[in-house]
């Protein structure tokens, strides 16, 4: 039950579908890694925003209230990703556009009338304690 709530009070699914895209965009600079640090290479770029979106994606995690400016880095960085990995062969732009439009759509849900009494109640005893 205490999954389902740590779930419900963050923009799950659009942070695991930009850890996956990060994932994704990462996997061709990861592949040319010995030709990446050449003089000219644009693997290193893909490194960069790979590893960006993917940190992205757990961000948005453990910071939820920031979802939708994380959203907004999301798809530019994806769309900017094509410049130095191909986007993860398109897959990983279309999954970072999908991940960065779920993480701007997320609004935390309201908090139930149980749940509001016992916050107050922790107040209360907080500030009298």
């Amino acid at each position: 039950m205490e999954k389902q709530k740590w779930r419900k009070r963050r923009p799950f699914w659009g942070s695991i579908v930009t850890i996956l895209s990060g994932l994704l965009i990462l996997w061709i600079p990861m592949n040319l890694f010995l030709s990446a640090f050449l003089p000219g290479s644009l693997a290193v770029i893909g490194l960069l925003f790979g590893g960006l979106i993917t940190l992205i994606g757990i961000l948005a995690l453990f910071f939820p209230n920031s979802s939708k400016l994380l959203g907004v880095f999301t798809i530019f960085l994806s769309i900017l990703s094509v410049i130095g990995a191909l986007g993860g062969f398109l897959i990983g732009t279309i999954l970072g556009i999908i991940g960065g439009s779920l993480l701007i759509a997320w609004r935390m849900a309201p908090i139930n009338k149980k749940e509001k009494v016992a916050a107050e109640f922790s107040e209360t005893t907080v500030q009298t304690g």
